[in-house]
């Protein structure tokens, strides 16, 4: 016969609980000592190679790979990175619970994009793709020449995208061009010109294209509209359009893909106008670059470098603007502005509110620097019957060749004769209006 209690497990040898825990316990200490001790005795480089040995090891029998995408190349935005980031932004899915949304100022359209850490899968092909945006600070030391050098902290940001290894070849080969592609589609799709303007206090801090600020160019200006003589009209219309389609030509002879104009006259002329139209016309985005920002040459390349493809960089008043010693400092700066980015196409236009060619830097008059010099001159009444039909609908009227004769006679600007035109809705009292105004600017 069996004894049940023999079949029963003995409970008497087994450790309590109360020992258990004291073990565990003990075990964590000496593990703390033992890492405390590591840490202290083992060089950090020996640790980190233990560290990293480790890690491939057990990265090896993994079968995903893991790429990295960063958001600089160099000097330069990484293309990928920039169209991935569009291209993600229509991937939001109803079970993605973290997003990014915005609408900026001026903007009509509410736009999403992947939240910091989030990650997103995409399917290409029958492939899931995982992506997912990353964000750290680091420190950076840059030099300046205020006070020599300053450490900060730098944002950095990167894409990871996981995928498994077998499909290596088609990630380069078909998903990464596809990802160009459709990034370039939505972008043209929803293009709408934008001016950016530097960020002074975020570009202390940071460098790269997030130092640019950008709202949307709403600006009703069109060669039509420009109150100015019709031939410079034709004749700069003419010029933008033979640039933008001599790409090869440019190459072919070695010169960087850039025009530049020098556009000078009095405050008042029309230069911001003309620029606004130049935009409008050529469809490109405006970059308003303050060179009292900065301070360096590798700064200065830096933002020229983040200057998008197809867009007019305007420079205010290049030789107040810089803090210069003597005249070799800006000399480098207008020959930075001429070989920046060879590959890129791009308007530069240096403004100036100088009423002659005499008060001008004759380092921007020397041959090379700036391709076409133009006067913006005051109203004459060619422009003001330009800005009679704008302002009033009218092509002629009786009083037009009083007006006409007093314009030869009175230096005034064409934003002068507009102020006039727009005091009342009635054309007859604004243009006699405009003729007291004339008359009293002549007796001066």
């Amino acid at each position: 016969m069996v004894s049940v209690s023999n079949m029963l497990p003995d409970h008497s040898n087994l450790p309590s609980a109360k020992t258990i825990v004291s073990t565990a316990a003990s075990l964590a200490a000496s593990a703390m000592v033992i890492r405390s001790i590591a840490r202290d005795l083992i060089p950090y480089e020996f640790q980190q190679y233990v560290y990293l040995s480790i890690h491939s090891f057990f990265k090896s029998f993994s079968s995903e790979i893991t790429l990295i995408i960063e958001e600089s190349s160099g000097l330069s935005t990484n293309q990928i990175y920039k169209a991935a980031e569009i291209y993600l932004g229509t991937k939001i899915s109803p079970n993605t619970n973290k997003f990014m949304v915005a609408m900026p100022k001026m903007e009509s359209k509410i736009s999403t994009s992947m939240a910091k850490n989030q990650e997103i899968i995409d399917e290409f092909k029958g492939v899931s793709f995982k992506w997912r945006q990353i964000t750290r600070q680091v420190e950076s030391t840059r030099s300046t020449s205020h006070s020599g050098q300053h450490v900060s902290q730098q944002e950095v940001r990167y894409f990871e995208v996981r995928f498994h290894k077998k499909h290596k070849q088609m990630v380069f080969e078909s998903y990464f061009p596809y990802v160009l592609r459709e990034s370039k589609t939505m972008k043209e799709e929803k293009k709408t010109l934008k001016i950016h303007t530097l960020n002074s206090e975020h570009f202390r801090r940071y460098s790269g294209d997030y130092s640019w600020n950008s709202i949307k160019l709403d600006h009703p200006a069109t060669f039509d509209t420009l109150a100015m003589d019709d031939k410079l009209k034709k004749m700069i219309m003419d010029d933008l359009d033979m640039f933008v389609r001599r790409r090869d030509f440019y190459r072919k002879v070695g010169k960087a893909w850039k025009r530049g104009y020098l556009l000078y006259g009095p405050p008042g002329t029309g230069k911001s106008s003309l620029i606004a139209a130049m935009a409008n016309y050529l469809n490109f985005d405006v970059y308003d670059l303050e060179l009292t920002d900065i301070h360096t040459n590798s700064d200065l390349r830096k933002l020229l470098i983040n200057t998008a493809n197809r867009s007019i960089l305007v420079v205010e008043d290049i030789d107040c603007s810089l803090e210069i010693d003597d005249r070799k400092a800006e000399e480098r700066a207008l020959k930075m502005l001429r070989s920046s980015q060879s590959q890129i196409q791009t308007v530069n236009i240096v403004r100036k509110d100088k009423a002659n060619q005499d008060r001008l830097d004759p380092a921007l008059l020397r041959p090379g620097r700036m391709d076409v010099h133009i006067f913006m001159s005051y109203c004459t009444p060619t422009a003001f019957k330009t800005l009679a039909a704008n302002y009033h609908g009218i092509t002629d009227h009786m009083l037009f060749p009083e007006i006409s004769s007093l314009l030869e006679e009175t230096t005034v600007t064409p934003a002068e004769v507009g102020e006039q035109l727009l005091r009342n809705e009635n054309v007859e009292v604004a243009l006699g209006g405009l003729i007291q105004f004339l008359g009293e600017k002549e007796g001066k």
